[in-house]
């Protein structure tokens, strides 16, 4: 008997078996594949290690004059790209299995089902044997959405269409991509393939991009992409993806683009098929395990944090929830706010946002002051930017003084966009953050400037 069974070994699974071992808890975790989920095998991990690579390069090839560097004859090695992002993979999922070892979880690499429930202990099967558990978490994750276009299913098996899965296995560089999807994703595959010589086309059903970003940050990231010559195909719906050809409609005119490689990224769906959810009876809402606020279930025992429950489908959501779930599990109460959330596009610059923009705001009521900065007044933004056209805005509720969201175009915005995030749960007054002391020179410093401004 296991006080908890985990189903799934990405970001929420085993950081919910890390933390219900250092409670004390015996505990069980499956994983079919590798430890690490989409995130450390074939997402955030892999991606940022490629553009990470592209940057380098593109400031060699491109922008290192500016700041009194010459170079010679640079080029960059795909195939070695692609050796030191198994290499971190390796490297990384090997430290989770360390640690869950080091914590004596049981791991077991097969795929599990639920078989039911006996009184009020929850079943699970793997290759054979029969696991028995107090408590269960599932946390299965999410796949690339697959939409229904004709030809995608073929292209898909013969290679010419890939998901997030594959494309960082590809050993040469596709002379034409098309990226279906300007999402997070998208965006930042197609970044990385532009800057090594790929002719880049984004075919996206909305007439923006980058998601639910803030309008004016949003068309800074689209000129940004269009300066960089990506072609960019917004309001547009792709019909067909076969013969080498993507062919799509903008309004009623149909077109097409050839391409050697295309990249489906149109979002996730939850993974929730096949692992025996109807046997305990678990409510499902779009494909999506439905949980309130603890992680729970309507079954008695069952939790179910991150992308399986298909509330925002982040790596770092998912650390929450499952410490918001294993939290409950061993009687500490605890919840899930996903009032400050940071969501961050790794492109070149990096695009930082968390809580409210200056629109969803006045939605919702706030009486909204905003405060837009370029990042010209950071000095270290202007050392290390020659031509940098970065913006920090910071959105403001006047009437009960506190900061409700803020986004940053600037390479360096992701290592201190959680910074606003706590002024904003912490709801600290405007007077108050004026007093914090911020590290100087700091891209950071942005936030301070924007604050004696409100």
């Amino acid at each position: 008997m296991y006080d908890l069974i985990v189903i799934g070994g990405g970001p929420a699974g085993y950081l919910a078996s890390e933390r219900a071992a250092k409670k004390g808890m015996k505990v069980i975790i499956f994983e079919k594949k590798s430890l690490g989920g989409t995130c450390l095998n074939v997402g955030c991990i892999p991606s940022k290690t490629l553009l990470n690579s592209a940057k380098i390069y593109e400031q060699a090839k491109n922008g290192s004059v500016k700041y009194g560097v010459h170079v010679g004859n640079i080029k960059i090695n795909h195939e070695e790209v692609i050796k030191r992002k198994n290499k971190v993979v390796k490297t990384l999922v090997g430290g989770v299995e360390k640690t869950l070892k080091k914590l004596n979880v049981t791991v077991v690499q097969e795929v599990a089902v639920l078989d039911g429930k006996d009184g009020n202990s929850l079943i699970v099967k793997a290759a054979g044997q029969t696991y028995v558990g107090k408590n269960l978490i599932i946390a299965t994750g999410s796949s690339a959405s697959i939409p229904p276009i004709e030809g995608l299913k073929d292209s898909l098996e013969t290679g010419f269409a890939l998901t997030n899965v594959n494309i960082f296995d590809l050993k040469e560089i596709p002379k034409k991509l098309v990226v279906i999807g300007g999402g997070v994703i998208g965006m930042e595959m197609a970044s990385y393939f532009k800057i090594v010589g790929s002719e880049v086309t984004i075919i996206e059903m909305l007439n923006t991009v980058g998601g639910s970003l803030d309008e004016e940050i949003a068309d800074i990231l689209k000129k940004s992409y269009e300066k960089k010559g990506v072609n960019l195909k917004l309001g547009c719906k792709v019909i067909a993806v076969k013969d080498s050809k993507v062919k799509y409609m903008c309004g009623d005119r149909e077109d097409s683009i050839e391409a050697d490689r295309v990249l489906i990224s149109i979002g996730r769906k939850a993974n929730t098929e096949g692992i025996g959810l109807e046997t305990i009876g678990l409510y499902l809402e779009r494909g999506n395990i439905v949980v309130n606020e603890k992680m729970e279930t309507n079954v008695a025992g069952v939790y179910a944090p991150g992308d399986v429950n298909g509330k925002i489908t982040l790596a770092h959501v998912a650390y929450r929830e499952a410490e918001v779930a294993v939290n409950n599990i061993i009687g500490e109460t605890d919840s899930m706010s996903y009032n400050c959330v940071p969501s961050i596009i790794y492109t070149c610059p990096e695009i930082a946002s968390i809580g409210e923009t200056e629109k969803s705001a006045k939605e919702k009521g706030f009486k909204v002051k905003t405060i837009k900065l370029p990042m010209q007044y950071s000095g270290r933004y202007v050392a290390e930017n020659e031509d940098g056209e970065g913006i920090c805005k910071i959105v403001y509720d006047e009437k009960n003084d506190r900061l409700l969201g803020a986004q940053i175009v600037a390479n360096g915005s992701s290592e201190f966009i959680y910074g606003i995030g706590v002024f904003i749960d912490m709801q600290i007054p405007v007077n108050r953050l004026q007093k914090f002391i911020f590290p100087h020179p700091t891209i950071g410093e942005i936030i301070r400037e924007a604050l004696f401004e409100l």
